[in-house]
Formats: C-alpha cells, sequence, structure tokens
C-alpha cells in the first residue's frame, strides 16, 4: 500500500514526468496535492497499470486532489536545454498551476532543481512508494497519451497511438523510412545508425 506522506505538512506536492525517453513528442510532467483523507486501492506508479486503470483514475484523482497542475514541454526546448532541464522544468510549470504554494514537494527519481525556495526531497522510485507522486504519473502520462494520440492524425505513419512516441522497432522504421517531423527530439538518436538520417 502506498503511503499518503513524507512529511507531516499539509500541503504536501508530488510531482512526477512521462515521456522522458520518446523519440517525439512533449515531455509532460504533473504535480498533484492529495487530501488528508484521500484513499484509492488500484492508485500505483502509472507504469505498472493499464492504460483501462489510467484512465479510470484521471477523473477520480483531477475531482479529489485539493490542487492540481500538468505542463508539457515541447521538442524544440527539449532540443535546446536537454532532456533532463527540460524534466525539471515540465515539473515547476506544473507547481506553478497549483492554486496553493506546496509547503513540501516529493520528487520522483534522484535529480530536481528548487522551486520557490520550497523543500523538496528526491525520491527514487517514489511513483511506487507515494500516493502523490503516483497520482502525478497517472497524470502526466494520460495528458501526454491524449496529446500524442492527436498528433498521431497528423502523422499516422508513425503509429504515435499506439508507441506513444517511444523508440519501438516500428518506430524507428518508419523514420528510416518517412524520415522526421515537426515533433521528432532532434537531439536524440533517432536511429542507431544516426548518419543515415539526412536531419
Amino acid at each position: 500500500m502506498l503511503k499518503l506522506k513524507h512529511t507531516h505538512f499539509n500541503l504536501e506536492c508530488g510531482t512526477d514526468e512521462a515521456g522522458r525517453g520518446c523519440l517525439a513528442g512533449p515531455v509532460t510532467a504533473a504535480a498533484v496535492i492529495l487530501p488528508e483523507n484521500f484513499k484509492n486501492k488500484i492508485l500505483t506508479d502509472s507504469k505498472q497499470l493499464s492504460e483501462k486503470k489510467r484512465d479510470i483514475l484521471k477523473p477520480i484523482i483531477e475531482e479529489e486532489a485539493l490542487h492540481f497542475g500538468v505542463s508539457h514541454i515541447y521538442e524544440d526546448e527539449i532540443d535546446d536545454i536537454n532532456i533532463l532541464n527540460a524534466s525539471i522544468l515540465a515539473m515547476h510549470k506544473a507547481i506553478e498551476q497549483l492554486k496553493e504554494q506546496p509547503e513540501f514537494i516529493i520528487v520522483d527519481g534522484n535529480r530536481f532543481k528548487p522551486y520557490n525556495n520550497v523543500p523538496h526531497d528526491t525520491i527514487i522510485k517514489g511513483d511506487g512508494k507515494y500516493l502523490s507522486i503516483a497520482a502525478a504519473s497517472v497524470l502526466a502520462k494520460t495528458h501526454r497519451d491524449l496529446y500524442m494520440n492527436k498528433i498521431h492524425e497528423e502523422f499516422p505513419m508513425y503509429n504515435w497511438k499506439k508507441n506513444k512516441g517511444y523508440p519501438t522497432k516500428e518506430h524507428r522504421e518508419a523514420i528510416k523510412k518517412y524520415g522526421i517531423t515537426k515533433y521528432h527530439r532532434k537531439s536524440f538518436r533517432l536511429l542507431p545508425e544516426q548518419l543515415k538520417l539526412d536531419l
């Protein structure tokens, strides 16, 4: 069972991102502050949940959270500042959207930059330990998936509806065949034999 709190602060915010390892599309982060009485039996790290369960949880989290925010950082900026900085920026922008500033931030992973002098803690595999980080992981994943489904309509040959921009064999084959789109991250190694791709 995941824990509700890491600290004694009432306004403890969990944050997480999705799409860090993708070749196309944004990196998306969410920040969530849950109420003191929040309980949910199925909520856990979004990677452990089926798409159906994530889709069931999304409106529950958005309805029951005290505050939540979601932010996309797009491919141009990822190429500009690198994926780690883009992931942290996405988390900061998601936290910025919260209607109250958190008193403490718990972050999935091991890297973060201070936000507005709010104390924080990085927690490896935090999305499998704390409900607020798990909730943030579900919102980041579901909001990013919706975006990838939308841009799939524009470029169906990459099948982003299914692979969501991750480096699957099928996605790499499509890049080889059709080249890249405006949604691809040019700073990423899009093909193992990068020299064959005319950027």
